[in-house]
């Protein structure tokens, strides 16, 4: 029997966050290469430090891209960011660029040709999970702490709290009575600020954002609302830590209220498994509960590189399915080719849509007309009923 009462926390980081900011650079050059050839390969890593960005990876596609033009790539991401600050500015940083033609030895992998369907681009296992804790069907814990940090950041764009820097922090403990959320016990929120704030100034600020985050009566007592617990945070970003692409994996999942494989999502092209893979679980565990065939559902994948077939399609629905797990593998194999090509397909995923992804989480968010975010959709409810009555 799973324990029914209990504290559960989470946490995210905003796309000021140093590492954040990798996860955004490394998805602008993915996405400036696929608007070049929608089947580039890319692999792609950042780090970031004092007013210095050195970028690395292995790319492949039909048209090449000069180096001014990823160049000019980052600066852009840095500014859509909002730093312009003497530590990290998106018009002075130093960048430092090593991009190099992808191993022929993983290519040949992961190339379809002859009689061979397009192959995995690395071994790995990927899950993807939902639950009915929120409209989203996120995880409650993550999912407010993301929406907190996306309410300060859309003020901070609109210029409406110029008191406010790029880097943030967030952190959400709610308490759980018969498995589910009642209130939160805890809420923590880091936020850079101006030289000039207080830390009183910026818990005024704050305060309103998690008040209408959080349903009504949520909010925990003043006691364990901490705001800035340092007392200050003027340094930050790239100035005050050291960045790199794909430290972030439990903010962009789901807070660690399910496994994780390990591998990151950002600078991967989608013939990376470890990415393409995961959002196919995402969308499949969300059809799932949609579908009312389960309250929660957690979904694993496995896969070889250059084998196009996963090696395991696994379903939990921690004893709230209403067909069994092994009903659920068969049908969830029939309703999405999970091989690569076909995960690509199914979820559109040759478009220019993942710089959107690298901040506030990959899950949980609405689907955009234009493809973003396309393993949100609930689309496969109808065949998910049509194949198990």
């Amino acid at each position: 029997m799973a324990r029914q009462d209990y504290l559960f926390t989470s946490e995210s980081v905003s796309e000021g966050h140093p590492d954040k900011v990798c996860d955004r650079i490394s998805d602008a050059i993915v996405d400036k290469y696929i608007t070049t050839d929608p089947f580039a390969r890319v692999a792609c890593e950042t780090l970031v430090t004092t007013n210095r960005v050195v970028v690395a990876g292995e790319v492949r596609s039909a048209k090449p891209i000069e180096q001014s033009e990823i160049e000019a790539t980052i600066r852009e991401a840095i500014r859509q960011i909002g730093y312009e600050q003497d530590g990290f500015h998106w018009e002075t940083a130093s960048v430092e660029i090593y991009l190099h033609e992808q191993s022929r030895d993983i290519a040949q992998g992961v190339d379809a040709r002859d009689n061979k369907d397009e192959g995995a681009g690395d071994q790995g296992l990927m899950f993807g999970y939902a639950c009915r804790e929120t409209d989203a069907l996120m995880p409650a814990p993550i999912h407010f702490s993301h929406q907190i940090l996306l309410s300060l950041a859309e003020a901070r764009h609109s210029g409406s709290v110029p008191s406010l820097l790029p880097d943030s922090k967030s952190q959400v403990t709610l308490e759980y009575v018969d498995g589910k959320p009642v209130r939160a016990a805890a809420v923590v929120v880091s936020h850079q600020h101006v030289e000039a704030a207080s830390q009183d100034d910026v818990r005024d600020i704050v305060r309103p954002h998690v008040l209408n985050v959080l349903p009504d009566g949520w909010m925990c007592d003043e006691a364990n609302f901490y705001v800035n617990p340092t007392g200050r945070f003027v340094i930050g970003g790239p100035d005050g830590d050291t960045g790199l692409t794909g430290r972030k994996i439990i903010v962009d999942t789901y807070g660690g209220a399910a496994p994780h494989g390990g591998g990151a999502f950002s600078g991967k092209d989608p013939t990376k498994v470890d990415r393409s893979a995961a959002y196919a679980a995402r969308y499949l565990a969300k059809n799932v509960v949609a579908a009312e065939l389960a309250e929660r559902c957690t979904i694993q994948l496995a896969y070889a590189i250059g084998v196009a077939d996963p090696l395991s399609v696994y379903v939990d629905t921690h004893e709230t399915g209403r067909v069994s797990e092994a009903e659920l593998e068969s049908a969830l194999r029939d309703v999405m080719d999970l091989r690569p090509r076909g995960i690509r397909e199914h979820l559109e995923l040759n478009k220019p849509v993942f710089a959107r992804t690298a901040a506030y989480g990959h899950f949980g968010r609405a689907p955009d007309a234009d493809g973003g975010f396309s393993w949100e959709r609930i689309d496969a409810v109808d065949a998910l009923r049509a194949k198990l009555g």
